[in-house]
């Protein structure tokens, strides 16, 4: 979109010059010869830039200026001076001016001061961006993210606040689910209560009862006093299960009937206690598949899931990935003391052309590495790890000159299913919504696939 100039000038043929010559620079522009008009119009609509003569009948061009400073601050304003004074200019930026010319007019020295107020305009409009992003990041638990996906994710923590509601957060591994179930604490009745996060998949599944629920003294060998588990642990607070696809079937039972009585009854143990936990769940599975085949409660799994929050891959978040990366990057130069400001434009391009298999947890370290390498204060692409270095999309092949290598209609679709299969990182109810196919018939193909990938290999 163009910017938007608007011309204030008493004399019609100086404003009918301005106005030709900005346009020549593909500029829109408005013109007014009374200063109170054109302060009607600036309420009325959006101009990037004000240039407005000093000298004018009624409100003169300070007046003018310093009204608009007052109501549109992010307004820059090119005061235009027949008189080319000291005291004049200096009236004028006392006034709030961001810069003066003088008449007669140099069109060229007026077509760069304007452009000069355009790009300081466009620079507080992103400064003020970051600093709404920051200012947001500390709220939500240093979350970062301009991207729709994550405006999205913003909104459910927002209107989730104050609530009880148990909540499922699903995303890929490295997506911050961590972060998310934290700002739903932070931002809940239980915000001075314990947070007690628990990896469901990083205990063995001998421990994890007893790791739950606690257990009496003499429950099993080497259970020589009583211990609490992370239930009575988080008594008052929140309970974050992250990775319950990876619960044991034996286990899930149990952890409903403490859902659902908040009672928990140690190992070992011949009394219930009573505990008042909010539980947060979280995952990288397809729990719905899980369903499917018996590996996962559905009882369990619309118990835990009244609210899902789906977090967006990172490959998904567009310029999210250099607003992380810069911050990764002054995280790690001030541990390490060097000076290392931002990124080149090269490095840039590599960061957003990669995939981020990863996701941020990859990025983090990826900002790490390069900083800790790095011989100049901006990132430079062989300062990056070789893999996003070096990385290129792949792509399938759907043309060939030779008939013979032509592959048919149900080749094609099967590359494309395993394509996004992959590009979902193996969630077959997201690949179904991507693909538009109902749940049941992707379950179908892709055991077809398998079936005829084992009968071509080795008897």
């Amino acid at each position: 979109m163009s910017a938007r100039v608007l011309v204030v000038d008493d004399e019609p043929s100086m404003c009918e010059l301005v106005e030709t010559s900005l346009r020549l620079r593909e500029y829109e522009v408005d013109t007014c010869t009374v200063a109170e008009d054109a302060f009607a119009k600036l309420q009325a609509g959006r101009f990037d830039v004000v240039v407005t003569d000093l000298q004018m009948p009624g409100m003169d061009g300070i007046e003018l200026c310093q009204r608009i400073v007052t109501n549109h601050p992010d307004v820059p304003v090119v005061v235009m001076t027949g008189f080319g004074s000291l005291d004049t200019a200096v009236a004028a930026i006392r006034a709030g001016a961001y810069d003066f010319v003088t008449k007669p007019l140099e069109l060229e020295v007026l077509a760069v001061a304007v452009d000069r107020a355009r790009r300081h305009r466009c620079l507080q409009e992103k400064v003020r961006q970051l600093s709404d992003l920051v200012e947001r990041s500390g709220r939500y638990a240093r979350m970062l993210g301009s991207s729709p996906a994550m405006q999205r994710v913003f909104d459910h923590v927002a209107r989730l606040e104050g609530s009880e509601t148990s909540v499922l957060i699903t995303g890929e591994s490295g997506t911050g689910k961590e972060l998310v179930a934290r700002a739903l604490h932070e931002h809940s009745a239980r915000k001075e209560r314990t947070f007690v996060a628990l990896n469901c998949a990083a205990v063995p599944e001998a421990l994890l009862e007893s790791e739950l629920f606690g257990h009496t003294r003499g429950a099993y060998t080497d259970a020589r006093k009583e211990r609490k588990g992370l239930f009575l642990q988080a008594d008052g607070g929140t309970l974050l299960l992250d990775e319950i696809g990876d619960l044991p079937l034996s286990l899930q039972p149990k952890l409903l009937r403490v859902l659902e009585d908040q009672r928990v009854r140690p190992v070992g143990g011949d009394a219930e206690v009573a505990c008042d936990v909010r539980v947060i769940a979280s995952t990288n599975r397809d729990l719905q598949s899980a369903m499917e085949e018996g590996r996962f409660r559905e009882d369990l799994y619309y118990r835990i899931n009244v609210i899902q929050i789906e977090l967006p891959p990172l490959r998904a978040r567009g310029t999210d990935v250099l607003l992380l990366a810069q911050q990764f990057l002054q995280e790690a130069a001030a541990r390490s003391g060097k000076d290392v400001v931002g990124l080149s434009e090269p490095a840039a391009e590599r960061l957003m052309a990669y995939g981020w298999p990863g996701n941020v947890r990859e990025l983090r370290n990826a900002m790490e590495r390069a900083v800790a390498l790095t011989r100049f204060d901006k990132l430079v692409a062989e300062d990056l790890p070789e893999r996003i270095r070096d990385y290129r999309a792949t792509r399938i092949v759907l043309e060939s000159h030779d008939p013979l290598e032509l592959q048919t209609l149900e080749e094609v679709e099967r590359q494309y299913i395993l394509h996004v299969l992959d590009a979902v990182g193996d969630n077959r109810s997201l690949a179904a919504r991507v693909l538009g196919l109902d749940r049941k018939t992707l379950w179908r193909r892709l055991q077809r696939y398998e079936q005829e990938s084992d009968s071509d290999g080795p008897p």
